[in-house]
């Protein structure tokens, strides 16, 4: 029995695979990188954002993607993360695929990818999503006011369900209407197509009414946290002062700062023409989803991690986008022109609206159908919706 036992034992594995070894010689950045930053066009393509904005990112995230070499291994340098991280996101490529690309083992690239996504989160955060101040919300509003004509606009928001794979033992929590399962992401926009505020994670079975009423960025607004400012007439208006509101579709509920449309049932002239004006400004939000996914292909097929690491594969990539179109606004061009908005209407049951809110809504109809606030080419355009 003595004699049987060494045979018995685990055979030893290799330190390193021999085709890992040739990393530095046949490895996708060591053989690549270098020619890919001598053409624009094929960097922008491979990386989904200029040399210039990845050397800028870069130089952010540096301090914390470097690790130090030891006697066993060289370290993994952070261009090295940076990159394998960002044809992820670029491409929703399996690590097991990715693992071929570079050489890198597939644990190694799991745990480069969320270890970088985290960083992002971390520490570009503040550069390019901060928490709105009332100066940065008129901001905004004149920005709504400029491309779509909604006075007082502080955002349009909506919910995206990003397809992820069934969590163990997660029952139907994660399975949404659209009969596959799937987290939201919860996102308010600007004109420019940036995202201001995000709430990610929540369980892709939950409304988008619920998922707002739950979350931090809801509370504040019911709270009045959120830092806004006052209330102002509506331009050429001798009305009383507006709130500044948050435009959303029919899946949210109408409050003082939230307008929704109105009820298709029973529409008249009026109410159409809210209705269209109200749409006209809400599809900023949608727009910005769609540049999002044409850019990270990731959110094209289902991100096989668990919600907590795809919680983090959203949220460098939210902050990804808008570093994008702060620092690269003009690769983003020809992204925009094939960019249209799909309004899906959510049929999910919202409570019945307060008092306060259908007053505020009620002065935004009113004054869209006042000369000082009527478009000359709004009655044109409900014709189709009779």
């Amino acid at each position: 029995m003595v004699d049987e036992e060494p045979e018995r034992r685990r055979r030893r594995r290799q330190w390193i695979h021999p085709i890992v070894a040739q990393r530095y010689r046949k490895g996708q950045f060591h053989s690549l990188y270098k020619d890919l930053r001598q053409d624009p066009f094929k960097f922008r393509s491979y990386c989904r954002m200029s040399v210039e904005a990845f050397d800028n990112l870069l130089s952010l995230l540096h301090p914390h993607l470097t690790f130090m070499d030891t006697c066993m291994r060289r370290s993994i340098s952070a261009e090295q993360r940076l990159i394998v991280t960002l044809r992820f996101l670029a491409t929703g490529n399996s690590f097991a695929s990715l693992h071929f690309e570079f050489l890198l083992g597939i644990s190694t690239i799991s745990g480069i990818v969320c270890h970088t996504c985290k960083v992002i989160w971390q520490h570009l955060r503040e550069a390019v999503m901060p928490t709105p101040k009332a100066e940065d919300w008129l901001r905004i509003a004149e920005g709504f006011y400029q491309s779509a004509q909604f006075p007082n606009c502080i955002g349009a928001l909506d919910g995206k369900h990003i397809r992820v794979k069934k969590p163990p033992h997660s029952g139907s929590r994660y399975f949404n209407y659209k009969q596959y399962f799937s987290v939201v992401l919860m996102a308010l926009a600007d004109s420019n197509y940036r995202f201001v505020i995000v709430d990610i994670g929540a369980y892709g079975s939950s409304s988008d009414s619920r998922i707002f009423s739950a979350s931090r960025m809801g509370d504040r607004l019911r709270d009045n946290q959120l830092a806004l400012p006052e209330p102002r007439r509506l331009p050429g208006s001798a009305g009383p002062p507006a709130p500044f509101v948050i435009v959303a579709d029919e899946g949210f509920a109408l409050s003082p700062h939230m307008m929704r449309p109105f009820p298709r049932r029973d529409l008249d002239d009026r109410k159409r023409i809210f209705n269209y004006r109200l749409t006209r400004a809400r599809r900023y939000v949608e727009c910005a989803f769609g540049i999002l996914s044409t850019r990270w292909r990731v959110f094209l097929s289902s991100i096989q991690m668990n919600p907590d690491n795809a919680t983090l594969v959203i949220q460098a990539c939210v902050l990804l986008h808008n570093f994008t179109r702060i620092n690269d606004a003009s690769s983003d061009a020809d992204i925009d022109q094939n960019i249209t908005s799909s309004v899906i209407f959510d049929q999910s049951r919202t409570g019945r609206p307060g008092t306060a809110g259908l007053a505020v809504r009620d002065v935004y109809a009113d004054y869209f159908c006042s000369p000082e606030g009527a478009l000359s080419w709004q009655m044109e355009a409900i014709r189709g919706s009779r």
